[in-house]
């Protein structure tokens, strides 16, 4: 499938303009903007701009409600629950992470769970806030479920994704991966190209290996058997478990802390339930901050020249990519395939956005 490249000060104001006209306020517009277009410019295509059509109707069918706050419902001077009640993920996400953060420079740490709310972008802008305040960043969340368990032929798990950030030299460390072998943004960027799927990333409805992206998010979206491998594949030769298992205990520290739904009924009957957690640390509550992070980042540096395989030419650490896409995609712009183009368009139209003069008329 074709991309097109788009400038990303005009994708930026579009997106904003987008946002301000389902009713939200400029600056809430701009942290959604912000978290999804992040993504875009992390080269993670799958939860960047081709999500702005599940926004969309997610808005129109009333999944998410604009003009709610989300209300703390449980709270000490270390933690708090929050029941975001169905905002718009990013708006909640932001809020949460800022609150752990605040009390982590109080307290030492700050743990915050959230509850009823929707989904919210890349894990790793949330950590990345925690670490730019100088603090480790954690930060979770279940999503619909998506993952087979080990042995299972029905999903039950979601991506559930995991990001740790932690300041270093020359660049922060900023781990974001979800507990399955790809997230469900990947097959419907792989439908959207209509391409196959690689072997062991999805099963059937049997429990067989499907390389279908249409018919692994049917399935998916109407529950009827299969769904998406958890990290290491369908069995315990490949240490399926391990992903399975990591993707548990995310549901442990979002779901179950928050009060929440679990995976297997995030999304019922057309409604969200989605729940997340946000933890900042102070790590100079484990001594000298400055000795603690030149220790982390000559380790760091040890591991980036250390002997390479042969052929490769470097070792990355977590996030040095992203960042390095970051830095050039807000120069060159930000690629976009055809069929998100043309949603794009759809989005404008149906809100009387001028987005030809964002975008352009032709692909």
């Amino acid at each position: 499938m074709a991309y097109k490249i788009l400038n990303y000060p005009r994708v930026r104001d579009y997106c904003n303009d987008i946002f301000q006209n389902y009713g939200f306020s400029e600056e809430e517009s701009r942290t959604i903007t912000n978290v999804l277009l992040m993504a875009d410019l992390y080269g993670i295509e799958s939860h960047g701009i081709q999500r702005l059509i599940r926004y969309h109707n997610a808005m129109k069918d009333g999944e998410v409600s604009v003009d709610v706050r989300p209300a703390i419902t449980f709270e000490t001077p270390i933690s708090a629950v929050v029941n975001a009640k169905k905002a718009m993920g990013q708006l909640a996400g932001h809020d949460a992470m800022m609150l752990a953060i605040d009390k982590a420079k109080k307290t030492g740490i700050g743990m915050v769970a959230v509850s009823h709310s929707n989904h919210y972008g890349i894990a790793g802008y949330y950590t990345k806030l925690a670490a730019d305040n100088d603090l480790i960043g954690i930060c979770m969340t279940n999503t619909e479920a998506i993952m087979v368990p080990t042995f299972g032929r029905q999903a039950m798990l979601g991506t559930n994704p995991i990001s740790v950030s932690m300041p270093a030299d020359p660049t922060p460390f900023l781990f974001d991966a979800a507990t399955t072998v790809v997230p469900r943004g990947k097959v419907e960027v792989y439908n959207k190209k209509e391409q196959a799927l690689p072997t062991g990333w999805a099963l059937d409805e049997k429990g067989l290996d499907c390389n279908n992206p249409g018919l692994v998010l049917n399935n998916i979206i109407n529950k009827l058997g299969g769904g998406i491998l958890p990290l290491g594949g369908s069995n315990e030769t490949t240490s399926g478990y391990k992903g399975y298992g990591f993707g548990l205990i995310c549901e442990l520290f979002t779901s179950i802390m928050a009060g929440g739904a679990t995976s297997n009924h995030a999304v019922e009957n057309g409604h969200n339930e989605i729940s997340h957690c946000f933890w900042a640390i102070d790590y100079g509550i484990f001594g000298n901050k400055e000795a603690i992070k030149k220790n982390f980042s000559v380790f760091l540096d040890e591991l980036r020249n250390s002997k390479k395989a042969e052929g490769q030419e470097r070792i990355y650490i977590h996030g040095e990519k992203e960042l390095e896409s970051y830095e050039r995609k807000t120069k060159e712009g930000i690629p976009v395939n055809e069929k998100t183009f043309q949603e794009m368009q759809e989005i404008g139209r149906s809100l009387g956005v001028d987005y030809a003069g964002y975008i352009g008329e032709d692909f």
